[in-house]
């Protein structure tokens, strides 16, 4: 299993696209966490979300353990099926995503130029600059 973590970065929500069920959270390059890359997280086909606005501490998504999975089927009414389907957004916390397997970019933020996210469709990936990509699994 191949968990996504980026700890000590700022995340926010950016982006929910109801008629696609795309979402789409945002780390800026800050001084304040001495950062220098863009990071971009894409989860699609989300059927159920539990989400904070912002994630101050930064990301661990890994897929939901069987002890929380019986917890959020409880809670929400999450078909059994979906368990393999069910995301945590940190690492002890209760943000949740029930969507397909996220997959995440990123980028020095000086060399994206004009690009305004890395997951524009109508600009090619991979980009002109180095960039690197991968999935949670």
């Amino acid at each position: 299993m191949t968990d996504f973590v980026r700890e000590g970065r700022f995340f926010r929500v950016t982006g929910f696209n109801p008629s696609h069920r795309q979402l789409f959270l945002t780390s800026e390059a800050l001084l304040a966490d001495r950062t220098t890359t863009r990071v971009e997280v894409y989860i699609g086909h989300v059927e159920l979300m539990f989400l904070k606005p912002f994630y101050e501490n930064g990301l661990h998504i890994r897929r939901a353990t069987d002890a929380e999975f019986a917890v959020l089927h409880e809670r929400h009414g999450i078909p059994a099926e979906q368990a393999v389907y069910t995301w945590m957004l940190e690492r002890d916390g209760e943000s949740f995503v029930v969507g397909a397997n996220p997959n995440w970019r990123e980028a020095e933020y000086e060399l994206m130029g004009e690009r305004q996210s890395l997951y524009d469709a109508r600009l090619p990936w991979p980009p002109d600059f180095p960039a690197e990509s991968g999935n949670v699994f």
